[in-house]
This record gives C-alpha cells, structure tokens and sequence, in this order.
C-alpha cells in the first residue's frame, strides 16, 4: 500500500512467532490492546507519520497519537466515540481482522455467504460482515481447525504478532506515502452583524457578532494552516446599518461596503450570495461586490437577455499547502455556490426580467464535470439553502441535504436556515452522522446566524498517483464566546464609521408610546406589534389611493410577527419600552427592507389567506387531557399573517387545509370561522385591496396568488411606520382583538413556548398561564 516497508516493519516481521491463525493460542497469554495493536500495524506499514495534533480523542497518550492519526486518516479505525479511542481497552478477533483487510487495501469484493464456512459466523457483526468476507476471500481469515473463527474472543499478543505476519505477507506497495490536513472554514447569515452590538436594543451583546466570530477564526488557522475561508451569503442586509448603507447614508462609488470591508480584513478566500443580497436591487448588488478582494460565485442565476451566467459561476483556488512530510504542495480547490430560485418572487421588482434562476442542484451538477476537467481535487459547494428533504423538486428552496448526494462534492457549507449543524436535523432523513457532522458521507457545517458560530470542515487528502482524494473528513461547528473575551478589535476598527453612524440614525426619535410593546403572544392572540405595522400600511395606502378609482374599495392591511423565538431563539423577540419611540424601535418592529405592496382580492381570496396563515397551529384534539403543543415549529413566524379590518376565529380542533408551503393538503378543512366585514358575513365577490409588503405580493401563498392586480410602491414598510408615528406623535399600542380562537375544549391543555420574559407581561386575568421551563431556553404557557 506503501513505498516501502520500514526497518522496525522487517524487524518485526522476523521476530514473530511462529504461530499459525489457525490455532489456538495459550489463555495465560497476555492479551493486546487497541493501541498496541494499531501501533504495532501501522509501523508494519511503513507509513510517515504525522504528529498527531489533528485526532480529536482525548484518552490517547502522546506516544500512540501519531499511529492513531494516522490510522484515522487510511480509515482503518473508528473510535469508541467521537472523543474516545480506548487504548488500553481489549480488542477482539473480529476488529482485529478487520483493521488488518482494510490495510491491505484490495479493491475485490467478496460474497458474504464466504462466512457460512465457520460454524460461528453468525456471529459476527453484521457492520463488519463485508470487511471479513474478503478476508476470507484472499485466504488471509483462515479460522480454527475446528472451524469456528471466535470473532468475539479478545486477541492475544501472539495473535496479534501472527496477523501481522501474515498481513506482510500480502501487504502491496504503493505510490503514494503522503497526506494533506485541508481545513474549510465557513460563516454563514452575519446579515450586517459585524459588530458585537444589538442596534435594537441599542447595547453591545455577545450573542452576536462577525468581530467575535473573528477571534474564532484566527485561532482556527493557528490550528492549521492549511486553511481556507468561506462565506454562504445574506451578509449585507439585516440590521439598520445594512439600511443605514442602502438608503441613509447611501454607499458611493468607490466605498467599500462595511460587510465587505470586513470580510477583506479577514482575508475571505471565495463568497457566493444570499437571497437577501438582492434585497437592495442589482445596481447596488454590484457596487458593494465591485470592492470584494476575493471572488463571488454563484452557479444558478442567470442574465435574462443571455442565458449565461450572471456572476462567475465557480472558481478553482490553488491552495498551497505543507503535506504530512512538511513539503510545500498544490491543492486545487473548486468553489460554487447556490441561491434560492425563489429570489424570482421575494424580490421581483428588482429581478424581474433580468434575470432567471435555474434549480440549485441541475446547476451544480452541471459544473462538477467542468470544474473536474480544470483540475478540481476538492469540490466545495457554498449552498444558500436550507437543509430540506430527501425529494428533488426542480425550483424548490431547500437543497442541501440534495447536494450531499451529487457525485463529486466533497464539502458543503449550508445556511438560509439560521440553524447549527452538526446538530438537530429533521429524524426522516437518513445518512446523516451528527458525530462526525457528515451527511451521506459528506462533511456539512450550518453555522447559525449573526456570527454566532464558525463551521470547521477538516479534510484529510491522500494522493493516489497525481490526484488527491478525500480520505476521510470531519465537520463541526465553534460557537462565540459568552463574554466580550473573544472580540477582534481590529473588525470593530474596520467598520467604525458605519457603526458609530448606525448608532446615531436609530437614536432619532420619532415619537411615543403609551405603553410597551412586545410579540411575545404575537402567535396565540391578536398583538399590538403587530397593530401597529397595519395600522401604518393602512394609513399610507389611504393616502396613495386618494382620488384614484380604488379609492372607494375597503382596504385592509396584513402583518405578521416577525420576531417571535424564530428558529430556536428565545431572545428574538421585540420588546419596545413605554416612552420615547426612536427609529431603532420601529426597525425592531419591523425588521426587513421590505417595501408596501398591495393586492387586489375577493372575499374569498382573503379567506384562502387566513386559512393559510391558521396552518401555524398544531390541530388540537378534543379528546385528549394531556399537554398538546399548539404551535406548529415547522411554520416560520413571519407567514403567520393577521388581515385587520375584517374580524375572524381560528378553529384549532379543525385540521389544517394547507401546509408550510401553501401545498393543499386537506381540501374540505376550514379553520377560519365567522368571517366578517363591517359586521357582517364577508361576501366571496367583494373586492378589496390588501396592504402587505413586496415579498408576500411577489409570492405563491394561497389567496395572494390570486390577485387580480398588484401594485408595489417605493416606500419601505418601515419608514411607512417612521412616517405614520411622526404624524401621530403618540401612539397607543393596543390591539383590536379583530382575531381569536374559538372556544378551545375545556379538557384539553394548550400550551405554547414563549420567551421567559413573557412571564413579566402576562395580563391580569388573562388566558394566558406560566407553567415552567420550556425546550432549548424558552417557558412553557397554558392557553385556557
């Protein structure tokens, strides 16, 4: 397998005895180790070894980690855990057996009935089954004379000696006597986050931070420096100071985006875009990337006019890097990157016509081939994309557990979902090694949100002949620090202006409130936040439809809770102090660069809306006296939306009709009760106009797709809300109970998951109860 064999190989060789594998051998001998049996191979091998610094167990002595590494990285070992090897543990036939085949290394295949010959075969694990059949297939598992093969009896030391015997014996030489430690390194999601500072709260916080995340990725390139660094997209928008860069103090000619600014003082090696990247229009898009000092790439959109593709579509890095023998050497690493087709309907105003989006995996398979052909020995694929199903359906947003399974990716880094991987992921999908991080084999970092985790994808590369392959591979992902212990002065240094500038803007006031405000129960009862956003676009629609044809029509304005726990955090809340209302409070009320569209509907199409929106809730089975959870987590906060202007119940005991796609899964279902508008039942016919925002107009959801014509206005929902405070001066934040649930069954307990602070604002007399700790840091409440 090896150049040649080492002098300690032959040494040992000549001084084993003479015991055959087909005998018993003396119980009063002592038994051998797992790490003297791996020590003892190994050194037969006649490998170069390394220092051992990349093993992660932590029960190895520093003697043994160099043969242990290196019998990690041939794939000869796995250890008891992912931190524990067990060196001085016994070790039975049957591994010993199998780390011996997987040495010698034969590409044959052999039929597993070959294990029918020992009377004991049965025994034999079934994950080792294909490892000992070719065993016996090259006549190297001989077995007892009395036809068992004991796989289960722990290994002596003069088994041990005679299996390494016999394994120089049919030990080849190979070509290859070299590795390579690559490390992938991955942020994902920073959305304007450079800062360690919660511009909503207006207050500096460790939860959060590309500056802290920083200090991370220093000390992960000390580790090794065969390193690369990646980011995955949504980084210039997020926070008032993506805004404060698009629309207050707007980014010049030749300005270097703060996002980017950032990213070039980290030494960034490749990016690709988020969908959140087109947010501000394709001029802008270009202004922040024209400053890059490294490459973006992105596989899928495409010019509208051309057919070809809009931004480079991968890039191969020549990566000089130090072997296992401390050489310099080239790498050639293939970097592509993937964004959701669905940007085609967040952002049509700025897209439409200009470009087009192909499916996210058609278009990285179209590349591996082409980036194989310009000498690509590792793939990485940067997908924008959330996790997803084991199902490709061409368009669909969610790929990446797809993406593990295109021949020719080595590595993904994953985001869009603000979720962690290695970590949860949906039980229906199979392959995947929480572990070792790996998905179908394949290692995959999701690193969060904000800056609040780095993705670490460590890669060890042999050489077979001219081309370097992926041996074996390990992903995880380092969170930041809890303290300010971890942030990197010189990123706070870096967008100084753009920070201390952003400050400034959110301190504006704009007005004041009567009372605080907060989404804490924005998902289980009719929420003032969310008044507040309606009440807003409704006064702003009013005025642009004065003296027009539509003039007349009723309109309605829709909102939804765009803070409430989203995706596992019980810190995502908004939370607006009675008093002063300034601007960084209307952009926690309203925290994306969304722009006020409005739809023309019917009766009908509101009621399709609504029931769309109610698919948020779990259905509630009368019968049962147990705790039943009513809040749907697959379903995002955000397409939970209240229609004012028409009052309605929600019947959660009725299943839903649609699920978190819009898809219709129960035709006949009506969760949406006692429709009404001005006091009465709702007319089918009726037309209104509905005021929203631009993602949700551009978009599929039942109801909306029906629209009979959509209008899109310049004006941003937020600065919609500025402007109706400002006129108003004090505002008094109280909803007008237009929705609720109707009678929930008196033997059923509804509980939902709200922020622990939610236990301060519970109303007196309310329906609303504490009952305790919740899942991953939120409380748990009852719902009477």
């Amino acid at each position: 397998m090896w150049k040649k064999l080492s002098a300690s190989a032959l040494a040992m060789s000549l001084a084993v005895s003479g015991l055959g594998l087909g005998h018993e051998t003396s119980a009063a001998e002592k038994e051998a180790t797992r790490g003297e049996y791996v020590k003892a191979l190994i050194t037969a091998m006649g490998v170069e070894l390394g220092t051992g610094k990349t093993i992660k167990f932590d029960d190895v002595p520093e003697e043994l980690k160099p043969y242990i590494e290196k019998a990690v990285e041939l794939k000869l070992i796995n250890g008891k855990s992912a931190t524990k090897f067990d060196p001085n543990g016994k070790l039975n036939r049957e591994q010993a057996f199998v780390i011996a085949v997987r040495g010698i290394g034969s590409e044959k295949s052999f039929p597993i009935s070959n294990l029918k010959e020992f009377k004991d075969g049965n025994k034999i694990s079934g994950s080792l089954r294909a490892d000992l059949s070719k065993g016996v297939g090259m006549g190297f598992l001989l077995g007892y004379a009395d036809k068992t093969v004991k796989p289960g009896h722990h290994m002596s030391k003069g088994e041990m000696r005679a299996i390494v015997q016999r394994f120089l014996k049919e030990y080849k030489a190979s070509k290859a006597n070299t590795t390579v430690a690559l490390r992938i390194l991955g942020t994902s999601d920073i959305h304007t986050n450079l800062v360690n500072y919660d511009y909503y709260k207006d207050t500096p916080s460790n939860n959060l931070g590309l500056a802290k995340t920083a200090t991370l990725i220093k000390n992960a390139r000390k580790e090794n420096g065969n390193t690369l660094l990646f980011d995955n997209g949504d980084l210039i928008q997020g926070t008032p100071l993506g805004s404060f860069k698009a629309s207050v103090e707007p980014l010049k000619d030749g300005e270097v985006h703060p996002s980017i600014a950032a990213l070039n003082l980290l030494d960034y090696d490749v990016a690709t875009l988020g969908n959140h990247e087109f947010n501000y229009g394709l001029p802008y898009l270009n202004e922040v990337m024209d400053d890059a000092g490294f490459p973006y790439v992105n596989a899928n959109v495409k010019d509208a006019k051309t057919g070809k593709n809009m931004y480079t579509p991968y890039v191969i890095v020549d990566k000089k890097v130090k072997d296992s023998k401390g050489k310099e050497t080239t790498i050639k690493v293939g970097v592509t990157g993937i964004v959701p087709p669905a940007i085609l309907k967040w952002d049509k105003s700025h897209l439409e016509g200009k470009v087009t989006v192909e499916d996210s995996v058609d278009a990285v398979e179209a590349l591996i081939p082409k980036m194989e052909k310009d000498g690509a020995d590792v793939i990485v694929v940067l997908s924008h994309s959330g996790m997803g199903d084991m199902v490709h359906e061409k368009g669909e947003e969610d790929v990446s557990y797809l993406m593990t399974k295109v021949e020719g990716v080595d590595a993904i880094i994953t985001g869009h979902a603000h979720q962690v991987f290695p970590g949860k992921v949906d039980p229906s999908l199979t392959g995947v090694d929480v572990q070792q991080g790996t998905i179908n084999g394949k290692p995959v970092v999701m690193s969060g949100k904000f800056g609040s985790h780095l993705g670490v994808i460590d890669l060890t590369l042999a050489k077979k002949g001219k081309e370097w392959t992926v041996s074996s591979s390990k992903a995880e992902v380092r969170a930041i620090a809890k303290d300010d212990s971890d942030v990197d002065a010189s990123v706070v240094e870096a967008v100084k202006a753009a920070h201390e500038g952003t400050i400034k803007y959110v301190r504006k006031a704009v007005g004041t409130t009567t009372a605080i405000i907060h989404s804490f129960f924005s998902q289980v009862q009719d929420d003032p936040s969310i008044q507040i956003v309606t009440n807003a676009q409704k006064w702003f629609v009013e005025k642009e439809l004065a003296g027009t044809a539509d003039a007349n029509l009723p309109i309605l304005s829709a909102g939804a809770p765009f803070k409430a726990g989203t995706r596992s955090d019980p810190e995502y809340y908004t939370y607006v102090p009675k008093g002063e209302l300034a601007i960084k409070n209307v952009a926690d009320l309203y925290l994306y660069d969304n722009t006020v569209s409005t739809l023309k509907l019917t009766g009908a199409d509101v009621k399709e809306w609504l029931e769309m929106s109610a698919g948020q809730f779990n259905q509630i089975d009368a019968t049962k006296t147990d705790e039943q959870s009513l809040i749907n987590t697959n379903f995002r906060s955000y397409n939970f939306d209240v229609i004012d202007g028409v009052t309605y119940e929600i019947d959660v005991t009725q299943p839903a009709k649609y699920d978190a796609d819009g898809k219709e899964i129960n035709a006949n279902a009506s969760r949406i009760k006692n429709l009404q508008y001005d006091g009465k039942a709702i007319d089918p016919k009726q037309e209104f106009i509905v005021a929203t925002n631009n993602y949700r107009a551009n978009g599929t959801f039942p109801g909306v797709r029906n629209a009979k014509e959509v209008e899109m206005y310049t004006v941003e929902n937020r600065q919609a809300v500025i402007d109706y405070i400002l006129e108003k001066k004090t505002i008094d934040p109280s909803a007008d109970g237009n929705w609720k649930f109707t009678t929930l069954p008196t033997s059923a307990k509804v509980t939902f998951e709200s922020s622990k602070k939610a236990v301060e604002v519970i109303p007196t007399g309310g329906n609303i109860s504490y009952l305790g700790e919740g899942t991953d840091g939120f409380g748990k409440y009852l719902l009477k």
